[in-house]
């Protein structure tokens, strides 16, 4: 569906991403993992039009996109923010459906599905942080974008949560969303993603299925022990 080439963001004589490259398939969804510091939000920032790339470019059918082309394909979510504090979840779904030309026909399903039916005459500034976090994730789902970036969306949930969040964003990528997330808790990204990309120092150290990725960590380090483990692939990886 899309490739990254040769992403570079330098701040001053700091590199933050460096020659980062990947691919993002149709209808998966995709998990963007490393540790704090790696560059993630960096690279989610570059994509979604929030910062300036130095170097690289975003490919769809062998052609760079333009700026028009990626703004209408991302959807950018990020981690942490308070939009509209003073404004209602209701107003904030009705206000981004109506901006966006946003998906009007599954605004009650998604509404069930991450349980923000009693939230919706609330403020979004006073929300908890696992509530704000369901209210943006429905804004998000609703939005006519072919490819959802969510960084962090598992952050501020409970185990529960988590999971039937993590069972909703599956069952919209097979419905032919794509899902680019960004997870700190590596635990959540090998529940949730078919394939994973792997971010270290600002590099990219794997991409590829759980399999793809475990045989070539068996390939680098000559030990075949981390087969079933992400945790230890990425480890072995980075």
């Amino acid at each position: 569906m899309l490739a990254a080439k040769q992403l570079t963001k330098r701040y001053g004589r700091l590199t933050a991403l460096s020659g980062v490259s990947f691919s993002v398939h149709a209808g998966e969804v995709l998990g963007l993992i490393g540790p704090n510091g790696s560059g993630k939000t960096t690279l989610f920032e570059c994509l979604g039009g929030v910062l300036p790339l130095d170097e690289g470019s975003l490919v769809r059918n062998g052609r760079p996109m333009s700026e028009r082309e990626r703004a209408s394909t991302l959807f950018y979510l990020p981690d942490a923010i308070v939009p509209w504090p003073s404004q209602t979840v209701r107003w904030a779904l009705g206000f981004t459906l109506g901006f966006f030309g946003g998906r009007t026909d599954l605004t009650g399903e998604v509404i069930q599905r991450l349980e923000i039916g009693a939230l919706l005459d609330s403020t979004i500034g006073s929300l908890s942080k696992g509530q704000r976090k369901r209210a943006l994730l429905a804004i998000g789902l609703l939005m006519p974008h072919p490819v959802l970036m969510a960084d962090e969306p598992f952050d501020g949930l409970d185990l529960r949560q988590s999971r039937e969040v993590g069972e909703t964003l599956r069952s919209y990528a097979s419905a032919g969303r794509t899902m680019f997330l960004s997870i700190h808790q590596i635990r959540d990204a090998g529940r949730v993603c078919d394939r994973f990309v792997l971010l270290s120092g600002g590099h990219t150290r794997g991409e590829g299925t759980m399999q793809e990725l475990a045989a070539l960590a068996a390939a680098r380090t000559g030990s075949a022990g981390s087969g079933g483990d992400l945790e230890e692939v990425f480890l072995a990886l980075t």
